[in-house]
């Protein structure tokens, strides 16, 4: 390697290092987690249904720990286009029995709520069935493999066993 050009790179390279975080702060959290699958009202109507199959208790339901954006995201990424448009009518559908109950979901009491769901998971329809369990699945993976669950209830840690470098051996 000849010096001009090695010394080239190091100059591209500190350059680089310098504006980095500069560049980096002018994100916003909206345009990093941005997707375009679901509207605003079915994004919020995820939200809901999350929650009424982890509630809220002494620990954080299912909602309030992000677990929606999380079956969102692996809705777009981990499936196919014909999974996608079944989950979107599945959510459409649950939206349609509220609806047929007189109010949406978000303003059924949280047991008509749970009653719906239980409907939906009891039902001669395969699709529907389907849609729910693939549903509670993800959401259980969300809820489990989150932060709070994984540092404050499992107590995970990244690399388990001890290292005791000074313990008697009896032999």
């Amino acid at each position: 390697m000849e010096r001009r050009s090695a010394l080239k790179n190091i100059a591209l390279a500190a350059g680089a290092m310098i504006s980095l975080p500069t560049w980096a702060q002018s994100w916003k959290q909206s345009e990093l987690q941005a997707t375009n699958y679901l509207s605003v009202e079915a994004s919020q109507l995820l939200k809901e249904v999350v929650e009424v199959i982890i509630p809220k208790t002494d620990t954080p339901g299912a909602g309030e720990l992000g677990v929606a954006d999380f079956v969102q995201l692996m809705i777009v990424d981990c499936y196919d286009q014909p999974t996608q448009d079944r989950f979107k009518m599945g959510l459409e559908r649950i939206q349609a029995l509220a609806k047929a109950q007189g109010t949406s979901f978000s303003k059924l009491p949280q047991p008509e709520k749970l009653q719906l769901l239980k409907g939906l998971e009891k039902s001669e329809n395969s699709e529907e069935k389907s849609f729910l369990n693939l549903l509670k699945n993800l959401t259980i993976q969300g809820y489990m493999s989150s932060e709070y669950v994984m540092t404050n209830l499992t107590h995970y840690e990244m690399v388990p066993a001890r290292y005791h470098g000074c313990v008697p051996v009896k032999g």
